[in-house]
Formats: structure tokens, sequence, C-alpha cells
């Protein structure tokens, strides 16, 4: 067969090229000749076709798969069995953490009478030392915070393994290790003691890890600051530990039911200096206790009551991160005036507060007043007894004050507004102590709880970046913008003012916007989690008569574990599946994109909701949702069950390229938890699969004799790297290969039984080894029928044809990808030294089979012309110098019965540079002239063939602008707008940096010396004339043969950077996708011309048109298109910014199922606060007083 082809190829060469000795040519000054153009069309899609036919034997891979049958595939029966497997490996992970709970009370109980060991020695996780490291030895005369001698404990010894399971982190399984905060002494009585006895749980962590090996990070928190973590890891901090376990939202939900919290922060004269900096860092750390189903607002009071946020008026906002970053802004916005009206103030709180119980809106649960004041000059009881005393001895708002300043009067009145309120009072002076006096507000809510004593609430977070502080994002944009200064200096040094002309400042903007709109959805740079956690109580006898917490336990459950149980598989190419919690935000989804730049959290990156990422194809306008989309998500969220086809828009490639399509969408509550799993595909190809017949069954291969290792030799093939085929839990393998090919030689075995499930039902053992029985039938299936597709073959590096096909077209390899996962190919070398490295290149960047872009878009191609192949070259490649491989895939589809479905997808890579040489063999000088511009374009508008190298891979529309907008207007293409609902805008810095107000203690010690050592630099440059010309001469020999005005100072002004600061923001694209009507008018249509002054073809058997313009005729250049995003201005109000225009447009959430709010012995506890006595480091006292003056 593959003969055939080849003589008929040769054939056809011949005759072209008899016909056209030097190609076919234009004539000087001669108009566009359109039946010419066809030709050159029909041509060059006739040798493409007959080169892909032949190399990629498509029709003998069509073949192999007709022993395969076609079924259809339900959604429904997908989602349910999904859903159940998610909901067992869940109630593994709860059932792990009950047994860290109960351990932890117990332990606590039977070592209540134990005293305290100073000298105790522990695993910390800053401080661990392995066998080759050297002895620390104690500083000389080192005292402690009370000016004692400093105790001195040397680190134990351990070693560390790095697990997979881990994310490669070097762990100890035998033992736990404990994290300290900055702010906390862990030689404390309380601290210490509480590290002593929880060493205890060690045993339960070993038999938890023995009971799953899938348990990820096994941890317990306590209430004085530590945690003990298993196992064992040094802790990573770059570039210092923000790390505090009570501040994360695992601890926090678990300590407390949800929250509505008014905050009340007195902005009288009396509040400046140093109080007015004490009371923002008391607010900014109570915003950083709260998570998205909690609700806050905060009111500045002083003659009047106003909103720190204008537009955040007489209500509350849902905790979530965007909202939590606008409230901290706009407390640091603040003015200090007047005198503090605390009736007006506690009146507008309680109305609030009443509002929302009333009208069960916010978080339908606990209520709590803080205010933050240096004091009060009455106890204001008749508020409290209008608005709080109605049915005693319930008070539905508790009161917490924080009175601040060292030398304040009125005492007594703010601490009795928080103890007849069920609160609790404390007292601060300084910056070093704020954290934990605010954290004590964490018990007092708790007390409810607490008491209850058996009941223990699960709580299931939404998405996070492991230990990683979302302030950091402010840091790293501070330093991404550092660099880039530094790199704009350098290069004035180099070049002068020819670095400002316009040509190199639109490209510098250009490269950073770009990399600004890098925006992965893999990342190795953050490991995302959902974090499964319950209190854990102090049952000791004196314990409980405060109602105090021990402190939480939990797991963590990486979101790439919960992916696997989702066996993509079964939904085929372009389905996929997602999970939607009870606030609507996505836990994941293929359009999760929480990093850009490369490595850096985007501001609100994990409150993305559902209906913002499932965009439906209605041509609305932004935020503007469909109201079925609406109705849909209020089902899942309500945890129903349910289905339905909606018409929506998939972006995908870097955002730049577009699909319309019709999807079918089935979604099912996973039970205990406040997830909802939800799973589509497209209802074109999605709607039938592929199934084995019995007799190809892996156990009837064995009967026969056959081997089923022969179907995997050779080392041209790979598996889906993130698929679960098959899962030893107590064995580590380095490659999916090699884990396939043991559990292939187990399965060859007299003996083998399938496993029954992928876990056990709590609290027994989970299955030692797991195989997903259907994906490994179809695996070794099409393992057996594409056996020779690796094989060397009659057009392999050795053979006459093989050299032809190398040279002519530059063919690099074949490859052949299935829907099981299995990816083969067949390299071609030119030399012996390639063909020792065969598989390296390919196999690197492209074993994702039915997720690399190729196959999606050579699925979605069959529907346009099913023989036809998906042609593409790398975005923007003609910017670099290394040559430019092209990729060319076509989809096999099986039919059988009147239903087909995609079976494989069958390609190509070769060199651009044989591309082009074809095209000007076929079209000769007539795309030579001046006169004439040849362009092959692809179906979203990206330019495959130009007349300049450096155009390759660019959007059409940004070089000929007029010309697409035509082809726009003619149906050629179709303009199809696409909503970036997680984007970032970069907003004018100007004198205020919200990394300031965001940052710890130690971050701003970092920032005040970078800007101290960066403010004498500049300043020394700036205004000094003589600094000026040292600099110069230093740093650049040839600076006197630039422009004179190059030595003024004004060159410090044209490179420096406008400082931004990060803000989240919608943007929208404007995308283009080609029309699949075959018999379009348009391509009959010939130039006429300057009013037409193109023709414009299909290239047959591609997704590719040529389009051929006269370049006689003047361009407009005033018509640029673009696929880069633009921001969505909406009609905002005088004082509303973007997060208040989201929250005027908020969604309906469901309140977690638990609530516990008040308990009728809480009456009885008395304990409600005093003045802060903790100890600090005094470094840290000193620091604190320092930065709230410096900077």
């Amino acid at each position: 067969m593959g003969c055939d082809w080849v003589t008929r190829t040769h054939y056809l060469l011949i005759c072209f090229f008899l016909l056209y000795p030097n190609g076919a040519n234009f004539v000087p000054g001669e108009k566009i000749n359109y039946n010419l153009v066809h030709s050159w069309a029909d041509k060059l899609g006739m040798e493409l076709y007959h080169l892909g036919d032949f190399i990629t034997r498509r029709k003998e891979v069509q073949e192999s798969f007709k022993e395969a049958q076609v079924v259809s595939r339900s959604g429904a029966k997908i989602v349910e069995n999904m859903a159940h497997d998610i909901k067992m490996m869940m109630d593994l992970k709860i059932s792990a953490v009950r047994r860290i709970m109960d351990t932890a009370e117990n332990t606590a109980l039977s070592h209540q009478n134990e005293k305290e060991d100073q000298l105790f020695s522990y695993f910390n996780s800053k401080d661990m030392r392995e066998p080759n490291d050297p002895i620390p030895t104690p500083a000389p005369r080192e005292l402690d915070d009370m000016g004692e001698p400093h105790i001195f404990v040397p680190p134990k010894e351990i070693v560390l393994t790095p697990k997979a399971e881990f994310f490669n982190t070097p762990v100890n399984l035998s033992v736990s290790s404990v994290h300290v905060p900055l702010n906390v002494f862990d030689r404390a009585k309380d601290v210490i003691k509480d590290i002593q006895w929880s060493e205890n749980l060690d045993q339960i962590f070993r038999d938890n890890y023995k009971n799953d090996p899938t348990l990820s990070w096994q941890f317990y928190g306590s209430s004085t600051g530590f945690m003990r973590q298993f196992p064992a890891a040094k802790w990573k901090a770059k570039p210092v530990d923000l790390y505090d376990c009570r501040l994360r939202s695992w601890y926090m939900e678990a300590a407390t039911s949800p929250k509505d919290i008014i905050i009340l922060l007195d902005s009288s004269g009396s509040m400046k200096g140093q109080r007015l900096d004490i009371a923002k860092k008391v607010v900014n750390t109570i915003l950083d206790t709260l998570g998205t189903n909690d609700f806050v607002n905060i009111f500045t009071f002083g003659k009047t009551v106003e909103p720190a946020v204008k537009c955040f008026e007489d209500t509350l906002v849902q905790a979530n991160l965007g909202n939590i970053r606008e409230l901290m802004e706009g407390v640091d916005s603040i003015k200090i005036a007047n005198i503090a009206n605390f009736t007006a103030a506690l009146t507008k709180a309680f109305e609030v507060l009443e509002q929302f119980r009333t009208e069960n809106r916010g978080a339908q649960c606990n209520q709590a007043i803080m205010i933050v004041s240096d004091g009060a000059p009455f106890t204001y009881e008749d508020v409290f007894r209008e608005f709080n005393w109605r049915d005693i001895p319930f008070k539905p708002v508790r009161v917490f004050t924080y009175l601040i300043g060292k030398e304040v009067a009125d005492v007594e009145h703010i601490k009795w507004m928080a103890c007849a309120n069920q609160g609790y009072y404390v007292h601060l002076s300084d910056m070093a102590e704020v954290r934990e006096m605010v954290l004590n507000y964490i018990p007092v809510m708790a007390r409810p709880l607490v008491l209850g004593k058996h009941d223990h609430p699960v709580i299931w977070t939404q998405v996070y970046a492991d230990v990683i502080d979302p302030k950091l994002s402010d840091w790293l944009w501070e330093m991404k913008q550092c660099d880039d200064q530094r790199e704009d200096v350098l290069q004035f040094r180099r070049e002068g003012l020819d670095m400002l002309n316009e040509t190199k400042v639109y490209r510098r903007i250009y490269e950073r916007n770009k990399a600004a709109w890098n925006q992965p959805i893999e990342s190795d740079v953050y490991q995302f989690m959902t974090t499964v956690s319950m209190p854990v109580f102090d049952r000791r006898m004196n314990a409980t008569k405060i109602a105090n917490l021990l402190g939480v336990a939990g797991t963590d459950v990486p979101i790439r574990d919960i992916k696997k149980m989702l066996s993509p598989f079964l939904l085929g190419v372009n389905g996929y599946a997602f999970i939607v919690t009870n606030n609507g935000y996505i836990l994941f989804h293929p359009d999760f994109r929480p990093i850009f730049q490369g490595n850096i959290l985007k501001p609100a990156y994990n409150s993305v909701d559902m209906i913002e990422v499932e965009l439906l194809d209605d041509d609305r306008a932004p935020r503007d949702f469909n109201p079925v989309l609406l109705t849909i998500r209020d089902s899942i969220i309500n945890q129903s069950t349910g289905s339905k086809w909606m018409l929506v828009k998939n972006h995908f490639d870097e955002l730049k390229r577009v699909a319309r399509i019709k999807r079918q969408y089935y979604w099912r509550a996973i039970p205990n938890t406040p997830f909802t799993l939800v799973v589509t595909y497209p209802e074109l190809y999605g709607v039938h699969r592929l199934s084995i017949r019995a007799e190809n069954e892996i156990h009837r291969m064995n009967i026969k004799g056959d081997n089923l290792l022969n179907y995997f030799g050779g080392k041209r093939w790979r598996i889906h790297p993130t698929w679960l085929y098959c899962k030893h839990n107590n064995k580590t393998f380095s490659t999916p290969e090699e884990e396939l090919i043991w559990f292939l030689n187990k399965m060859s075995q007299p003996g083998w039984r399938w496993p029954l499930s992928r876990s056990a039902v709590p609290p027994e053992h989970a299955a030692l080894l797991f195989c997903d029985r259907q994906l490994m039938q179809s695996l070794v299936f099409d393992a057996r029928v594409t056996e020779w597709f690796s094989k060397n073959t009659s057009f392999n590096s050795k053979d006459d044809k093989g050299n032809e096909f190398r040279q002519r077209f530059g063919i690099t390899v074949a490859f052949l990808a299935t829907h099981s996962g299995l990816t083969r190919w067949q390299e071609f070398h030119s030399n012996m030294a390639e063909e020792a490295s065969a598989g390296e290149t390919f196999s690197e960047q492209n074993r994702r089979a039915i997720d690399e872009m190729w196959y999606k878009r050579a699925v979605d191609q069959h529907f346009v012309h099913e023989d036809s192949f998906v042609y593409s070259v790398p975005f923007d490649a003609g910017d670099y110098a290394e040559e430019i491989t092209v990729t060319a895939s076509n989809a096999i589809f099986h039919t059988e019965g009147g239903k087909s479905a995609p079976a494989a997808v069958v390609g190509f890579q070769f060199h651009y540079s044989a591309l082009q040489q074809l095209f000007r063999n076929i079209t000769g000088n007539g795309c030579a002239k001046q006169d004439r511009e040849c362009y092959v374009i692809d179906n979203n508008g990206f330019i495959v063939i130009s007349p300049s190298r450096k155009e390759t891979g660019k959007f059409f529309g940004e070089i000929h602008g007029g010309v697409m907008l035509r082809l726009v207007e003619e149906k050629v293409f179709k303009r199809v707008i696409v909503y970036d609902y997680q984007a970032v805008c970069f907003e004018s810095d100007g004198d205020y940096n919200s990394s300031n107000s965001l940052l710890s203690p130690l971050f701003h010690l970092l920032r005040a010396l970078k800007w101290l050592i960066h403010t004498v630099l500049w300043y020394i440059v700036q205004f000094t004339n003589a600094a000026v010309a040292e600099f110069i001469e230093i740093f650049d020999d040839d600076m006197n043969d630039y422009p004179a005005n190059t030595k003024s100072t004004d060159w410090v002004r044209l490179v420096t950077l406008h400082r931004t600061r990060l803000k989240s923001c919608d943007m929208q694209r404007e995308l283009y996708l080609m029309y699949n009507e075959k018999d379009n008018v348009v391509y009959n249509m010939t130039a006429h011309a300057c009013e037409r002054p193109f023709v414009v073809l299909p290239i047959p058997n591609s997704n590719m048109i040529l389009v051929v313009i006269d370049h006689r005729c003047p361009r407009d250049t005033s018509i640029q298109l673009s696929v880069n995003p633009m921001d969505i201005i909406y009609p905002l109000d005088k004082n509303q910014t973007f997060a208040c225009y989201k929250n005027d447009r908020e969604f309906s959430r469901v309140r977690p199922v638990s609530c516990i709010n008040k308990h009728i012995n809480e009456s009885s506890i008395e304990s409600c606060g005093n003045a802060g006595s903790i100890f600090v480091n005094i470094f840290l006292l000193l620091f604190g007083l320092s930065l709230s003056r410096f900077l």
C-alpha cells in the first residue's frame, strides 16, 4: 500500500515540474490571476496530503482498529462512578484525621500532670541536622528574651530521603517534625509541654500511612502556634518563613464555625502615629484569619461612621482573597480626625448584622463585632441592651475589643464591652505582640464547639497553594519590577538613547506583557491542595471549665491525587471533569490558571467561580451571565444530580485559539463533602467511544499464550504520565513505563485477579494494588494492533526512500497516539549520533496523547474534512533563530453500525524551511515580486508561511489588519470574543505599595534595607552631577559618543520603570475561527483592483487558506487586529472599584452544614481577657517599633 502512494506522488511531482520547470510565475505588473492562485492552493494541498498520508500510514492505522467496537458513552453512569470513587478516597482521609484527633485528645488527657522539660529535644523542621551536616555550637553569652542565659538544645540528627508521593521532598517516614512560627518561643512552658506530649502522635501517623500509603502530609496544629507534621521534613522558607498554622484556612474553619465579622476601627484624632500603625496591623491580622465561608466589613468611626471601602456600604462581603485585599488597601488609606462616636458605630454594626441574620444572608452562623480603639468613655450599655440582650442568656453577637496604646485611661469601659457580650479583651502596646493577641479570639469563638465535646465537624478547604502565603505575590512582583529596572539600566549603558526608539520600546513592553500573560495550567512551582481537618478539644478537667481548644488535626489531599481518580480515558478527547464547592468556586478545572509570570500566584487565585470558566456561546456582555448557566450552577452547589447540554466557547493553546462546541454536562454530589463533581464532553464526537471485544481481553490473550510484553518492545513508546493505569502503593518506579511493565509481568502470571476497588471502606486498609481494568484492557489492545508502527519501516533512515523524504521535506518524526494514552513514534535521522538518541526529543514534549494540542485539534478538524491534516507552527516562531518545526496531525475514527468514535491521531513533524521551499517551488517567482505578498494562514488566523520569516507564527491581523478585517466581513473568519475572568492587571503604584500593608515585620525589614540602599544610590545618581559623571565613567567608557543630553540626569527619568501593583480584573480577547463552509462564495471571488486587493482560497485537505495580496495597493496601517488581551472597562460609579462591581453581582452560595454558635453552659465562663503578657523576641519588639516610624 505504501509503495502505491510513493509511485503516485512521484508521478504528480514529475508532471508538475515538467509543466512548470521554473515554478508558476506571475508576469510583473499583472493583476492577481485567480486561476493560477487556485492551482497553487490545490498543488500545495495535494503535496502535503500525500506526504502525510504516506509518512503516517493513516489507512493502515485505521485498518488496525477494525477489531474494536463502538459503544455509547453514558455520562450519568460515569459521573456516578467517579463521584463514588472520590468519596471512598476522601472517606479514607477523614478516617485518618479522626484517628489523629482521638489520639491527640486522649494523649493530652493522659499527660496532663507531666511537667514541661525546657531541655526537651525534638525534630525542629527549621533546625534539623543530616548526617554530614556540621554540629552547631551555642553562641557565647547569648541571652533569651527575659535576659536569662539562652537555652541551647543541639538539633537532632535525621536521615531524609526524597519521596515522589510527597512531591520529591526529602522526608523521614519514621518520625514527625515540628514547625514553630517566628513569633512563638518554642521554650515557653505551654509550648514546649504541648510539643512533648504531641510527640506520641508519631505512632498514629505511622499507622495511618501504613493503612493508606496514598496519604499525603498529616499534621496537628496546636493552639499555641506550633505544627507537628508527618513525615518529618526540612522547612523551606524562601525568602523568609511567614507560616503560622493558626492563620491557615484548614485551622481557622475547623476551630470556628462560619462567621460574620464587622470591624470597627477608631479613626478619631487620638489614634495617630504608632497607635494607628498598630491598629492597622490588628485589622489586617483579623482579616488574615478569615476564609471563604466568612463574611466581613470594616467601618471607621470618628464623628461619622464610614466604610473602609466606600462602595461596601451597609453590607458584608465574602472573605475571599479579592475582597480581603480590597479591605486591606482601604484600611491603609484611612485618615484620622475628630472624636469617636461609639454610639453611631455600634448601632451601624448591629443593624447590618441583624439585617443579614434575619434575611439569612452571609455566614448564617456566628456573628461578632471587633472594636479597635484607644479607649471608650462609656460602656454604651443601652446599645447592647437594645440589640444584643433580647434573648438572654443567648447573645447573637459577640464583641471583641482591642485596646491600643501604652498609656490609656479608659480601660474598664472597653473591657466591659467584651466581657458583657461573650467576647474577649486584649491590650496591645507594640507591633510584635499583635498576632498572638489577635488570635485569642479563636478559642472564644470555639467555646460552643468545645463545650459540646462530642461533635467534631469535618472541614474541607478551598483549593490553596500548600504552605505559600498569598502575600508573597506582591513581593515577587516587586522583585520582578526590580529585575526589569536593572535590565533597563544595563541596556541603556550598552545602547544609550537608542534603546528608547519606538520599535525597541514597543518590543520591550510586548515581551514583558507576554511574560505576564504566561498563565501555565500545570506548574511544578506550587503544589495545590485541599485539606480535610477537624478540631481537637482539651478534655482535661481544668480546660473544660474554660472550653479550651487544643488545636486542629488534618491531612492534605493534593489536587493531583483527586484528578487521578477521574479516569479521563472514559471522558475521551476534549472531555474533562471538575469539582465545584458550596460557594460555587472550582476546586480544579482545566481552565484554572492560578499563576502568572511563570511563578507568581494571582491575587485572588482560589476564588474562581464555575461560571467564570464555563463560557457560554451566547454573545452576552461581560458578567451578564446566562440565566440557564446560573440555574445549572444553583443545582450544582445545592448538590443535586442533573444533566444539561450547552453551547460553549472553549479557548486553548495559551488562550489564542477558540472552538465553538456543544457539550453535554452531568453532575453529582460527593457525599459528606461540600463538593459536587461535574463531567462534560463534546456532543459531536463524545457520545460514543471505543471498547474492546471479549475475545481481546487480557486474560484470554494469556490463555492463548500471547506475551503482553511483546507489544511494548523497544524504546519508542510512552503512556500518559498522569493517568492511573496501575498503581502499587508500596513500590516506587522511576517512570510510568517501568511501572506498567511490572504490572504486565504480574498479569501474565497464574492467579492474577483484578482489584475490585481503588479504595477500601474505612477503617480497613487501602488496596495495596490497583489497576483501572477498562483502561488497561484498551491500552494492551491499542499496543497490540499498533505494534508495527514504531518498528523500522521501508522509509527508515537507512533506506533510499527514507533519505529522500528526510532531505526533501526535512521530516524528523512520524507519530501515533491512541485514545488509551499510548504514544508511538518513528524518528528519521541523518546520522548515527541522532539515531542513538532516538525518542528523546519527541517523547519529552509529546507524551500526553489525547491531551496534546495536535490531538485535540485534529479530532475537531475531522468534522470539517475527515481526511484533512491540521498544520501548526509555534507562536512567534519567527522571532527565534533556531529551525522551526511544523507539526501536522490527522484524526483516525472507527465506525461501526453508523456510530463512530475517535480511535487515534497520527501525524508527523518536519522542518519549516522544507515547507517554505516547497511553497516556493510551487509558486515560482509569483510570490517573490515586490508587488505580491503570499500568506498561508491556519484556521485561527496565524501565519504558517509568510514572505518574511520573522512573521511566522504571528497573528495575521497584526501584519495585515485591513485584509483580516475583510476576511471577517466576508465570513472567511468569525470573530469570537472570549472573556478572561481570571486576569491580572497592573495598577499604578504611586506612593503606595500594597505589599507594605500585607507583608510581615520581617518583610518590612527586607524592604526597609532594600529601600534604603536603592534610595541612597539613586539619590546620588539623580542629584549629584559629579556622581553622574563618575557613574558614566565607571560603567561605560564609550558614553562620550552618545548625544550630549545623555549625560544629564534626564536619562534616569527615561529609563525608570512606572511601578505597578497587582489587581484582579477582567480582560477579553478577540479570537478568530475559520467558518467551516466548504462552498463559501468568497472562495470564488477574484481580486478587484484596490477595492479587493487579494484572493483567498482554501488549501485542500488542510486547516489552512492561501491569501495572495496585491502589494501595490496602499495598506491601511490604522487597522491592526490582535488576539492579545484587552482590559474590560466597566461602567463604575464614583468611589466604585472592580471588587465592588463584582460584589454587586454576587452569586448564590450554600452555607456549610455544620454551625455550632451557642451552648447553654457558656455563660458560666468568666474568662474574657487581659493585657498582653506573652514573651516576645526583643529584637522583633524593637524592630516593630522602629518600622512604624521608619516606613
